[in-house]
């Protein structure tokens, strides 16, 4: 079974996402986006797929959206699309997908909605907040 991670590795979200996947026993096809970003087809697929709004699949902290304007609620998602298409840090992440769903993994613990296997263990993220304790019970 595929697992796909549309990943940052400079975000340390889409990090402790993609160490979820692998301490799951799954090494996923990794897709950095800022490098390769989806096309247009895949990017309104994975919004649909995860039922998010298209505003609420963008990254509002960097700079293009101020720039951009993009805070302006008249604004048509064909607009915000070709935002997130021409400036791919716009783009909220990480998106995972799987034959369970997809979804867009912030908070990360998110991912184990969807992983085959979400028994993975006692996991810590990198800022030391416990996700699953040494019993395996999530930490809410």
């Amino acid at each position: 079974m595929a697992v796909t991670i549309y990943h940052n590795r400079d975000c340390g979200t889409s990090r402790n996402t993609l160490a979820m996947i692998r301490q799951s026993g799954e090494e996923p096809e990794i897709i950095e986006y800022l490098k390769s970003p989806p096309s247009r087809e895949t990017l309104i697929d994975l919004i649909a797929r995860s039922g998010l709004s298209v505003r609420d699949a963008m990254r509002k902290k960097e700079a293009p959206y101020t720039e951009l304007d993009l805070d302006d609620p008249t604004l048509a998602d064909d607009k915000l699309i070709d935002a997130m298409l021409a400036h791919p840090i716009l783009i909220n992440r990480p998106f995972v997908v799987t034959e369970k769903g997809v979804r867009q993994c912030r908070p990360s613990e998110l991912v184990l909605e969807i992983l085959p296997n979400p028994d993975i263990g006692p996991f810590t993220k990198e800022d030391g907040e416990i996700v699953i304790d040494e019993n395996g019970k999530r930490v809410v």
